[in-house]
This record gives C-alpha cells, sequence and structure tokens, in this order.
C-alpha cells in the first residue's frame, strides 16, 4: 500500500469547499452545510462518540472507519467556522517542542 500522509487532510478539505454550493439533493457536505451550525456540530459529536466507542472496544476496523467519519466531520466545521487547514497546521507547528502541561498552563494564564 502506497505511504499516505496528512496532505489528504487537505484534498479533503478542497474537495468539502468545492461542494459546499453544490446541490444538498446529491451533496452529502452541501445537505450539512445548508442545515447549519447546529448539525454540523451535533454530527461532529455523534462521530466523536462512536470513535470513542470503537476505541474502548479495541474494534480497529471500526476505529478506522470511524475515526475517518470524524475527521471528516470535523473539516466540515472548519469550513463552517471560515477555517483551513493551514490555520490548524499553523496552531499545532507553534506547539511542537512544548510539552502539553505547559502548553495547557500558558492557555490557562492567557
Amino acid at each position: 500500500m502506497a505511504e499516505i500522509d496528512g496532505s489528504i487532510l487537505d484534498r479533503l478539505f478542497a474537495t468539502i469547499s468545492a461542494r459546499v454550493g453544490a446541490d444538498p439533493a446529491t451533496s452529502y457536505t452541501a445537505k450539512l452545510m445548508r442545515e447549519g451550525t447546529a448539525r454540523i456540530a451535533q454530527k461532529l459529536g455523534e462521530e466523536a462518540v462512536e470513535t470513542l466507542i470503537a476505541a474502548v472496544a479495541r474494534d480497529r476496523q471500526a476505529l478506522t472507519g470511524e475515526s475517518a467519519d470524524l475527521l471528516y466531520h470535523l473539516l466540515v466545521t472548519w469550513q463552517d467556522a471560515g477555517l483551513a487547514p493551514a490555520d490548524i497546521w499553523r496552531a499545532l507547528e507553534e506547539r511542537m517542542g512544548q510539552s502539553g502541561i505547559a502548553e495547557k498552563e500558558g492557555r490557562a494564564r492567557g
């Protein structure tokens, strides 16, 4: 199997962005976007719970599928919020090399 990296998320985001204005009868992304932020957030939450359940069950196949669903819905959430993956990549880059404990303490003080 070919090596797959994080650029798949950038490509998926581009696909999501292209489908925002599509016909909701033929595009799940367009349908979600038309239903609005509350519905998008609900779907993200549902997928997060399903991912957690698969992880606790130690079901690798279910965890793989649910993780893909979760990432898709997260990207739809970013699109709805006007964020791009590059915004998130920058935030992650800024945190690299810093312990999670120190990073959380910095947010609490700020």
